[in-house]
């Protein structure tokens, strides 16, 4: 096989604010498998490492990206090449992402289905933070584009205002109309965050992900356990690779829900492991890009669709970026189609 990565830096197409970080760009990178293996004889995934928030963000990614590159380029297959990878979490995504889209993978039926264009995957529509009118005019384009289920980003403006927005959300629709998620990316202190979760409450919220910044495993047991709404841990999760950490993490926290980010959190196997593990203990999932190109998205999409999920996922981030890739995916209300009119690079 030849395989080589290539950087990328994605555009949005207006600011992405977050408690954490205002972006204008994203970088990513690139993995491009050549092999006869392959119909068509390439594949291309995608090393979506997040600057700032993946565990691998260090001056010598690229380093590690080119060493797994040249040893997986030695392997006999594209699923040994998998096979041989560090455990570096968006590497492991990078190449798991192109044997997703190589078309050399198992599929299911579900799968199938949502590859051929018969089925679209439900998904929760995306407020990012902004002033106060910009996030009033964003929750209408969802509303009006049919989305039941809403998610914003909140502690980017005074929580007064935010309560405000969710309180004219409100006025108009009601919990049964319209399912409300919260995203706090840590936003909240340990101190107010129980008082803020009290005043949101009366609004009917779904739930809220990552309260307070991750890392700080008492309190948000405490916060879960005290919570009037249910806590879903996001940030939490990276960096947790075997099994007992991970279960030792599921039991310190005891979250209603986790949202899984594979590029972020070991891969699709590793993700795969955190839902068994949660399910066991009760605690639901839905999974979220972490701002992926559409060729990341593509392969999202398809162990998504695989896993057959029951709830809204969060994989409405296709239209973020003016400078995206040509793909087969296309948002046609609240769900996300598979529609094989175009090809990805």
């Amino acid at each position: 096989m030849d395989i080589s990565w290539e950087r990328y830096t994605l555009r949005f197409r207006e600011r992405a604010i977050t408690s954490r970080d205002t972006m204008t760009e994203k970088t990513t990178w690139l993995v491009r498998i050549r092999s006869e293996e392959i119909p068509g004889g390439e594949a291309v995934g995608e090393a979506a490492m997040f600057k700032g928030l993946s565990q691998e963000d260090s001056p010598s990614y690229e380093e590690q990206l080119d060493q797994a590159c040249r040893k997986a380029s030695s392997c006999g297959s594209l699923a040994e090449a998998v096979r041989s990878l560090p455990e570096v979490s968006s590497i492991r995504f990078g190449f798991e992402s192109a044997l997703l889209r190589s078309g050399l993978h198992t599929t299911t039926g579900k799968e199938q289905r949502w590859l051929q264009g018969q089925e679209g995957i439900r998904i929760n529509g995306l407020v990012w933070m902004g002033d106060k009118p910009t996030m009033k005019r964003r929750i209408r384009e969802k509303l009006d584009n049919g989305f039941h289920c809403v998610k914003l980003k909140i502690g980017g403006i005074r929580f007064e205002e935010e309560l405000e927005l969710i309180a004219d959300i409100r006025q108009e629709f009601s919990p049964d109309d319209i399912e409300l998620r919260l995203d706090a990316n840590g936003g909240f202190t340990p101190q107010d965050a129980l008082n803020r979760l009290e005043r949101l409450s009366k609004f009917g919220i779904h739930s809220i992900e990552q309260p307070i910044k991750p890392g700080q495993y008492e309190e948000m047991n405490r916060i879960c356990l005290q919570s009037p709404i249910d806590i879903a841990l996001d940030e939490e999760l990276i960096g947790f690779k075997s099994r007992d950490e991970k279960i030792m993490i599921l039991d310190m926290i005891s979250p209603k829900y986790i949202i899984l980010k594979p590029s972020l959190c070991g891969g699709f196997n590793e993700a795969e492991e955190w839902i068994s593990l949660a399910g066991a203990k009760g605690i639901g999932w839905w999974a979220t890009s972490a701002l992926e190109s559409n060729i990341g998205l593509e392969a999202l999409g398809i162990w998504t669709a695989s896993l057959q999920p029951k709830m809204p996922q969060g994989l409405g981030t296709g239209n973020l970026y003016t400078n995206n890739f040509p793909s087969p995916l296309k948002m046609l209300g609240e769900r996300l189609w598979h529609i094989n009119d175009q090809t990805l690079r």
